[in-house]
């Protein structure tokens, strides 16, 4: 499940980043509770994708440098016997 907890957090993370509104480190990560060194690891993640991210100390924000898009879709279900349980979508 961390993987799927991952990619919740790097879809989010794109979100607020393609809007320009992430706050500093510090408040990015209490906003997606988790640690500040792990924001810098998904971006990191990101720029794996080659996403061009840089960050505006001025207005306290990452931002694309150049047109990026991310498109995560997962869906999680367990069958078991007669019935389907959905654990995550």
């Amino acid at each position: 499940m961390n993987s799927i907890k991952n990619l919740h957090r790097l879809k989010r993370l794109h979100q607020l980043i393609r809007s320009e509104c992430t706050g500093s480190p510090y408040e990015l990560s209490r906003r997606l509770h988790i640690s500040e060194r792990l924001v810098y690891l998904l971006v990191e993640q990101l720029r794996d994708f080659d996403a061009l991210i840089n960050y505006d100390r001025s207005r306290q924000t990452y931002y694309y440098r150049e047109l990026f898009d991310l498109e995560v879709d997962i869906s999680v279900r367990v069958y078991n016997k007669d019935q389907m349980i959905e654990i995550y979508r």
